[in-house]
């Protein structure tokens, strides 16, 4: 499985070490169909990657052997202004994976209560001053609604220590972006899901671009929850589902990260099913 199929990348690569067996890739992007590949041991399905379950029960596909899923945007999305998930352009400010949710990034902005911005901002964007942002965007947007990526970084400017401009706009768009896509709930039902579709012995590899992922795939590749500890037998024994690969996340050397500069904050997480 590649559940977070993108540009295809992590597919290719597969198909080339697959001796026998298919792989199956989820996308929920509608652009994603364009990079499908062209081999009869593969199929594309066009869905978010929660409903991985009921997908591979249709496709008479469980269990399953292996399950990768790259967590971060991907770089068509950021590279298309119109999509607006990229602080680079004046776009609109739209961050919706699926063009079929209703929910945008500028509803969010625009219509949301003070409280809830601010619990957005500081739960999905780590943004300490997340209060006094949501107070100052629910005041401007009385007398102009906010719509594009400068008109939001124009608001936001004030709470910004210097110098750390690029690293604000980029929490404060990720916050959005969260929210928009429910990534995190979805991320979510899609890990529960793994301890059923999984063989014994199949791996689950996540890489992960922010904390909020990584702290939620961490624990629950340590515990077989997204909270707490494992459950343990009569004797004091773990009954986690998993066996962690990694006990450390595996991250980007510098000749990585010189070639390719979007994957600095990349960790890369395995487990294996017990």
């Amino acid at each position: 499985m590649d559940v977070t199929f993108g540009g295809g990348g992590h597919s290719k690569e597969i198909l080339k070490n697959l001796r026998e067996g298919r792989l199956i890739a989820f996308d929920q992007d509608e652009s994603a169909m364009e990079n499908k590949v062209d081999d009869s041991r593969f199929l594309l399905l066009r869905q978010n990657f929660r409903f991985l379950k009921n997908n591979l029960r249709l496709h008479n596909a469980l269990p399953v052997d292996g399950i990768l899923a790259d967590l971060g945007v991907s770089s068509h999305q950021f590279d298309e202004p119109e999509r607006g998930f990229s602080t680079r352009f004046d776009a609109s400010l739209d961050m919706r994976m699926d063009k079929h949710l209703h929910l945008k990034a500028r509803d969010v902005i625009n219509q949301y209560e003070e409280d809830q911005l601010r619990r957005i901002f500081l739960e999905y964007g780590e943004l300490e001053n997340s209060a006094r942002l949501a107070r100052t965007i629910c005041t401007r947007r009385k007398t102009k609604p906010i719509e594009t990526g400068n008109d939001l970084k124009e608001v936001a400017k004030e709470f910004i220590r210097w110098g750390k401009e690029n690293q604000y706009y980029a929490q404060l768009f990720q916050a959005l972006r969260i929210e928009v896509n429910k990534e995190l709930d979805a991320l979510k039902e899609m890990l529960m899901q793994t301890i059923e579709i999984l063989k014994p012995g199949g791996r689950l590899v996540v890489i992960s671009y922010h904390s909020l992922e990584d702290r939620m795939v961490k624990n629950f590749m340590r515990s077989g929850k997204m909270e707490g500890d494992a459950d343990k037998d009569f004797y004091g024994n773990s009954l986690s589902p998993f066996k962690l690969i990694t006990r450390k996340p595996i991250v980007p050397d510098e000749n990585e990260i010189k070639n390719n500069n979007r994957a600095r904050s990349a960790k890369l997480r395995i487990a294996e099913k017990l």
